[in-house]
């Protein structure tokens, strides 16, 4: 006589989640976020790797010395730190207002039939390929703005250190107006969405006591979507500390570490696409992965540094108030 085993049976509550889905939904859901934390891991073990040499030969002092020379294989990634911190951190000075601005107008003040259209052509502009962006910042955004700018800036305030000294057409000053320009589309759109998103009773309660439109965005508005702003603004950092192909083709790429904007410089992404191909023995390539690696700690620092002032303003607000 043999003896068969029963067959296996999942348990009632297994079995409709999974006829409902959830259970498989919320796999797929997690898997997602585990791959996102794997490919990131990834990178960073790759580049750690790939930059033993410089590691092990310049240290930390690979961060603060200044000379890069090819030749003697002496690397330091100092002007090209400063050069990213420099335009980035400009650039997203000029576009947070101009974007708020753009975004406040989408959602409060426009008209339907002229915010719809505007918003698309807005959300448009992020699609422009950053080559473009490069080509018509070169040959015509520089000559008739920003060699002028450059030149009235120097002449009017050229006693301080940020406007001092010759001026260049493509120089600091004009990578941080395209990366501005860039950086743009995506703080207002992001932003418009966030006004959007507020309850429509916000508004009418403000008006309702006496608040004038300006009062009702400056009071109510802009504190109660304030953590989904500081995210536009997150957003807008880490594609202004990664663009490339624009920054390259405006900023000069000169190795040139004066405090003025209207020099000549580098980024680190810049310094990259511009020598990688060149790189011909294995500590100048590793150097080169090096500054990539600099740079990805940086944006991810930066990052996590911008998610924590958003979830200390988060903290502070109401629950129905965090957008």
């Amino acid at each position: 006589m043999t003896v068969t085993a029963p067959p296996l049976t999942l348990s009632k509550g297994v079995a409709r989640r999974l006829e409902d889905g959830d259970a498989i939904f919320r796999g797929l859901t997690v898997l997602a976020s585990l791959l996102i934390l794997l490919a990131v891991a990834a990178i960073g073990y790759e580049l750690w790797q790939n930059s033993a040499l410089p590691r092990a030969r310049f240290g930390l002092a690979f961060l603060t010395v200044i000379d890069w020379n090819p030749v003697t294989e002496n690397f330091g990634a100092l002007p090209f730190l400063y050069g990213t911190l420099q335009t980035s951190l400009l650039a997203l000075l000029l576009a947070v207002p101009i974007g708020l601005g753009i975004a406040l107008f989408l959602a409060e003040l426009a008209p339907r039939w002229l915010s719809q259209p505007l918003g698309y052509i807005v959300e448009l502009l992020a699609a422009v390929p950053s080559v473009v962006y490069g080509l018509w910042g070169l040959l015509v955004f520089i000559p008739t703005f920003v060699r002028p700018t450059a030149e009235a800036l120097n002449g009017a305030l050229g006693f301080l250190p940020l406007f001092s000294g010759p001026v260049f057409g493509p120089s600091r000053l004009a990578a941080s107006f395209i990366l501005a320009i860039m950086i743009l589309p995506t703080i207002s759109a992001v932003s418009r969405d966030v006004f959007l998103a507020i309850p429509r009773a916000q508004r009418e309660a403000a008006l309702a006591l006496g608040s004038t439109r300006w009062e009702m965005i400056s009071q109510v508005l802009i504190p109660y979507g304030l953590s989904g702003l500081l995210g536009a603004v997150i957003l807008g950092l880490g594609r202004a500390l990664g663009e490339t192909i624009a920054v390259t083709m405006v900023i000069g790429n000169n190795l040139d570490l004066t405090a003025s904007l209207l020099h000549p410089g580098y980024t680190m992404a810049s310094i990259i696409a511009n020598e990688f191909t060149e790189a011909t023995s294995p500590l100048y390539l590793q150097a080169l992965i090096e500054i990539a690696l600099v740079l990805f700690v940086l944006t991810l620092l930066l990052n996590l540094l911008a998610r924590f002032l958003v979830w200390r303003v988060a903290r502070r607000l109401p629950t129905e108030a965090r957008v």
